[in-house]
């Protein structure tokens, strides 16, 4: 080593930061992450907490209460059993199934459809059905996978099916597949818990909110309780137990109450019943009256849900990013500088919110559109009004999560104690010793290696601007002249 020269200070490695320096001997402070919390922090976390708790186990038993425990739902569908087949042959002839002689005409031409069952009462048997050409009528062809509704009479007699539709299971398996493949490359380990709370989602609204419903409960109180058990295990099981998921949960919350009243309000100024088409089908087959008006907010609030949850988790991430950038920001400088992200953000989502409504009703605006009642009278109407209604509304709501979330989040994050960046260890004794016998000590920090100038005694130059001096090269030496100890030639 250089005389001058200071101790090398030791590397810190991704390991040692992973692990935390609190456990390296002379280690001060703590690594990203190991941040103690201050009595600031953990009195708003209790509030948080406090906050949170209650509505969490009121989630929990309303999901008791209004789950319709050991009740079957009787239903007038009449829609028969399903059972699938694959084509083997179609044609064109008469609606009566007789043979006639000459083209048919167009009043009674209709597909003859050969079937062979998969499955039902009659695996592998050969019928034969008759579906008039409509324009409506699928187009089949041979080799399609079809589901068909046996009505219980003979399994032999193709009249006693009903030609229903297509098989789809394999295309939205692979379809499926693909997305869960995309999504975990992307996202790794916080892919895999996002699909987890994906399918617990699904879960929730199979299994809990449609029997619900179904059995007569009221279908806005359903959606609430549904969509409560939703934010709470999706984002605590997607983003980890932390103050920040706790802030984005809160701001949901709020903002959720809000699309609830708004939408109750609106949907009873405008005088919305919510009786459509599809409103009329389900009270028919249910065989019992319905709210359709709270079914109609029930598909407000957890339509709005799944923006939400995006809208609040994103402005949370953004105030605890800005306050580890730069830990010296006030409450009220984290939230203006979160709350232009948001306008960006609440601009693309609520454009995002009327664009999937929009494409949802895109057959009923045709229809409303080439009916020639004027635009006026189309805006009025039942079915465009409940769209609106559901679109502003919903809007509304996550425009008003933006400055919620990100208030929350400023307090919240401002009584944090940032993260510490990982910190050297001091040198040990020994190696504060070992330094001092070799001249001056220098701070450890230093990281310039230094040699004596020998044109200025006492002088040291940084190692790298000494000039180099010219090594000769090694004289070869005879083994005669090594024994006889004479000195070698020049």
């Amino acid at each position: 080593m250089y005389e001058g020269e200071t101790e090398p200070i030791p590397r810190v490695t991704d390991r040692d930061d992973d692990r935390g320096l609190d456990d390296a001997p002379g280690a001060v402070g703590h690594g990203h992450g190991h941040t103690p919390a201050t009595p600031a922090s953990r009195r708003v976390r209790t509030i948080i907490a406090a906050l949170l708790i209650p509505f969490a186990i009121a989630a929990a038993v309303g999901v008791v209460l209004l789950y319709p425990f050991g009740s079957s739902q009787e239903t007038n569908s009449g829609g028969g059993t399903p059972v699938h087949g694959v084509v083997t042959a179609t044609s064109t002839g008469a609606c009566n199934g007789d043979v006639q002689v000459g083209a048919p005409q167009d009043a009674d031409r209709c597909l003859v459809v050969d079937i062979r069952m998969t499955d039902g009462p009659a695996p592998e048997q050969r019928i034969r059905t008759i579906v008039p050409i409509e324009p409506s009528t699928p187009r089949f062809a041979v080799d399609d996978e079809i589901v068909l509704s046996w009505g219980g009479g003979d399994p032999a007699n193709g009249q006693s099916y009903q030609l229903v539709d297509f098989q789809r299971g394999v295309p939205l398996a692979l379809l499926a597949g693909l997305f869960a493949v995309a999504v975990l490359v992307l996202g790794r380990w916080q892919g895999l818990r996002a699909i987890g709370a994906l399918v617990f989602s699904f879960l929730v609204l199979v299994f809990f909110v449609l029997p619900a419903i179904i059995s007569g409960e009221s279908p806005l109180l359903v959606a609430i309780v549904g969509a409560g058990v939703i934010m709470f295990v999706v984002l605590y099981l997607t983003h980890g137990l932390s103050a920040r998921t706790s802030t984005a949960v809160l701001g949901t919350m709020v903002s959720l109450t809000l699309i609830g009243v708004l939408g109750a309000l609106w949907a009873a100024f405008a005088k919305l019943t919510g009786l459509d088409d599809d409103a009329a089908t389900l009270i028919a087959t249910l065989g019992h009256p319905i709210d359709t008006r709270g079914l109609l907010l029930a598909g407000v609030v957890i339509g709005a849900l799944g923006v939400l949850d995006d809208v609040t988790v994103t402005q949370t991430s953004a105030v605890w990013e800005l306050r580890a950038a730069n830990p010296s920001l006030s409450r009220r400088q984290l939230y203006a500088s979160a709350l232009r992200i948001g306008r960006d953000h609440v601009a693309s989502a609520v454009n995002t919110l009327v664009m999937a409504y929009a494409g949802a009703a895109l057959p009923l605006l045709l229809y409303t559109s080439v009916s020639g009642v004027g635009f006026g009278n189309i805006v009025a109407s039942q079915s465009i009004a409940q769209e609106i209604v559901r679109t502003l509304v919903g809007s509304i709501g996550i425009i008003a999560a933006v400055p919620v979330t990100t208030a929350l989040a400023a307090v919240v994050a401002a009584q944090e104690p940032p993260a510490q960046a990982p910190v050297r260890r001091k040198p040990r004794p020994e190696e504060t010793e070992r330094s001092a016998t070799r001249g001056t000590e220098r701070p450890t920090h230093a990281r310039t290696r230094t040699r004596q100038d020998p044109a200025e005694p006492g002088r040291h130059v940084p190692d790298g601007d000494r000039p180099r001096r010219a090594v000769p090269s090694p004289r070869l030496v005879s083994r005669d002249s090594r024994r006889s100890g004479s000195p070698p030639p020049d």
